[in-house]
């Protein structure tokens, strides 16, 4: 850090395991994403590019060039996966994978319907020679999955070989672990909590008030993912007692 400061908790150390953000990039060009790892990259763990924006980026590879200079994975949105998969192209897109250097690999089943023990198998396959995260909860709001599917639907997943499973929320807050609002499913979260543990979960909060619930809730290294590259700087000074929100959490009185 650029000065001393007492009474600021201590932050996991790169390359960390838990305490991690992960960055939504959803179209950022390549002097934009050069920008950006400047000033961000010792708070940015992992990129996400969302959604199927991989296959639209005219630039993909010097882009992903830029994120690994700074010894940032990358990895495609779980959305990508699931247009592979829909189209009977499992196989093509673990070579695309292979083919622009990818080692992370989103499982997902948001926006379309695969049997779990399905699911699974992917995720068992995947984890041989990727680092797989995979998506719990659906992109339709009017989905509701009970607090105990969640959780056995997580179980399932770690067991099966992701290194983390991720809550789903979309780019917006306002789905899965959130109501329509961007509110938290408080009751949801904290069962959640009682049977996964949590530096197994990387919670999408794309919204200053989401974060900020997970940050009192857990502490300064839970895992925090779909977040803006405009608000990872705020996010590492909310993190640590460096923002109003936060400026009273780690003071000795």
């Amino acid at each position: 850090m650029n000065f001393n400061l007492t009474q600021i908790p201590e932050r996991h150390k790169k390359t960390r395991e838990h305490g991690i953000t992960m960055i939504m990039d959803k179209g950022l060009s390549v002097e934009e994403a050069k920008n950006f790892m400047s000033v961000s990259h010792p708070h940015v763990d992992i990129v996400k590019l969302g959604f199927g924006t991989a296959f639209v980026t005219p630039t993909l590879k010097e882009k992903l060039e830029v994120y690994r200079s700074y010894d940032i994975p990358v990895y495609f949105g779980g959305t990508l996966f699931e247009a592979f998969l829909v189209r009977n192209q499992f196989d093509d897109y673990v070579n695309v994978c292979n083919e622009y250097g990818i080692k992370y690999i989103e499982v997902s089943d948001g926006s379309v319907t695969i049997p779990h023990t399905e699911k699974c198998g992917y995720i068992e396959k995947l984890a041989k020679k990727f680092i797989v995260l995979s998506e719990v909860g659906s992109k339709d709001a009017a989905h509701i999955i009970p607090p105990y599917k969640w959780i056995e639907l997580m179980r399932a997943e770690l067991e099966a070989g992701s290194t983390y499973v991720i809550a789903e929320a979309r780019e917006a807050g306002n789905v899965g672990i959130y109501r329509g609002s961007g509110e938290v499913r408080e009751g949801l979260v904290q069962e959640i909590l009682t049977q996964i543990p949590e530096e197994k979960i990387l919670w999408e909060a794309p919204q200053k008030a989401q974060q900020l619930y997970f940050l009192e809730l857990i502490g300064c290294n839970v895992n925090l993912g779909n977040i803006a590259p405009t608000e990872v700087i705020p996010l590492e000074a909310m993190r640590i007692g460096l923002r109003g929100d936060t400026f009273e959490l780690y003071l000795n009185k």
